[in-house]
């Protein structure tokens, strides 16, 4: 059975992240989306651990579902949650300073039980936020979760942002050994993040055989699955998905779905203060890593980190690569199209409007054809999707924390307000 699932997602009791996220609204919005299998987020906070206990069941699968489904949703079928958290490691190793976010993934209640009360023997403080800051290296972390539950992945978080990640270019590590060291043959995925696709990360030989994965990494319902995964799943249990990324198994690891990565808010180099972004190149051979306007070091962003470990050409794809797919959220499509804000009125009416005929958000962007999407929507809102899925759009680069900007229509194309439903071809 085909298998969306977002497997990296943050609580209500995380950081600027929305009351809404929690395992009713979790769960509506899952299926809106079209996502199957959902991670819970922020295990390791007390309050939540207790809620997750509260209100969802295990079933023997290493999964679990909501003790009474949510009424609101139109869509009969269950979702299925999985164990997750994010953990801050913060620490000192190779005389360096090391900001690490590390995606911790777990079979069961008992298991994620064993994991918390170690780290709050260590005097680790879970109750400070939903992705908690430990002062335990990224190996320590592992190692600890290894020894209670060999089963538990351990997998590197947005993996090339420059601020808390492994390859991150402000405190991470040149590769997965030198910051694992022995237990690295135990770390068989990264997430790429919003800011890297694919195709960035196969320019590395180092990561071959270490399976790349899509998550949201969402802080609002609204945002769930802007990245994913499809698996092609028979058993639908947790160590069949293990099973899954572990071995980079092709046959049902279907695809990941992406953010094009120059939307992601790291891709390009630059200052937010100085309202100043750049390309790679001309960071190296122009500018010389240097901000032009404050003389302080550029934050050098996802796109030159890639450049500076890869040993291979942009373009290259390994023998055992697992596809992907480039989608832009069906709100911001609609926003384009009404050249309106995305959380305008009009654009949230018809994106539910749109949902409600569609089946879901990635059905529509994936599935339906033009012709269905016109008969849902607007022939403006399928001629984009089409662009979208071919790959023709126009990007403005994101760079330290700014968000970039996908259009599919260029500069003008869109006609008058009396008659925009209808593109200038």
């Amino acid at each position: 059975m085909h298998t969306i699932a977002d497997l990296h997602i943050h609580s209500k009791y995380s950081r600027a992240t929305s009351p809404q996220m929690e395992p009713v609204m979790i769960d509506f919005w899952a299926k809106k989306k079209g996502i199957n299998i959902v991670g819970t987020g922020d295990f390791t906070h007390p309050a939540y651990f207790k809620e997750l206990k509260d209100k969802l069941v295990e079933d023997g699968s290493g999964l679990l579902e909501l003790k009474v489904a949510s009424h609101q949703s139109p869509v009969t079928s269950k979702t299925k949650f999985m164990l997750t958290s994010e953990i801050a490691c913060i620490y000192k190793h190779g005389g360096k300073c090391r900001r690490l976010h590390i995606c911790v993934n777990a079979p069961s209640f008992e298991t994620v039980s064993k994991i918390n009360a170690e780290l709050t023997r260590l005097k680790c403080n879970l109750r400070s936020d939903g992705r908690p800051i430990i002062g335990l290296s990224a190996k320590q972390l592992a190692e600890l979760c290894f020894s209670i539950d060999e089963r538990v992945m351990i997998i590197p978080a947005h993996a090339w942002t420059p601020w808390f990640a492994v390859f991150g270019s402000k405190s991470g590590y040149d590769s997965l050994q030198e910051c694992f060291e022995e237990l690295t043959p135990k770390i068989f995925a990264i997430e790429t993040g919003l800011s890297s696709d694919p195709a960035m990360n196969w320019r590395l030989s180092q990561l071959d055989d270490i399976t790349l994965l899509s998550n949201s990494d969402a802080h609002s319902p609204a945002n769930l699955g802007r990245e994913a995964n499809v698996f092609d799943l028979k058993d639908y249990t947790y160590d069949e998905i293990r099973e899954i990324i572990k071995t980079k198994d092709k046959k049902r690891f279907l695809y990941t779905i992406e953010f094009f990565p120059q939307e992601g808010k790291y891709h390009y180099d630059g200052h937010l203060s100085c309202n100043f972004s750049c390309a790679p190149h001309e960071a190296k051979l122009k500018y010389k890593n240097i901000c032009p306007k404050c003389k302080r070091p550029l934050v050098l962003g996802v796109d030159h980190r890639v450049e500076d470990l890869a040993d291979r050409p942009l373009g290259f794809k390994p023998k055992n690569l697992i596809p992907y797919k480039s989608l832009i959220p069906l709100q911001e499509i609609i926003a384009e199209c009404q050249q309106k804000t995305k959380s305008c009125k009009s654009v949230v009416a018809q994106y539910e409007e749109m949902i409600a005929k569609g089946g879901s958000e990635f059905n529509i962007l994936l599935n339906l054809s033009r012709n269905d999407i016109k008969n849902i929507s607007t022939e403006l809102i399928a001629e984009a999707i089409m662009r979208m899925r071919d790959g023709k759009i126009i990007a403005t680069p994101g760079y330290d924390g700014v968000y970039g900007v996908i259009k599919v229509f260029k500069e003008g194309e869109l006609l008058s307000q009396k008659s925009k439903q209808k593109v200038l071809l």
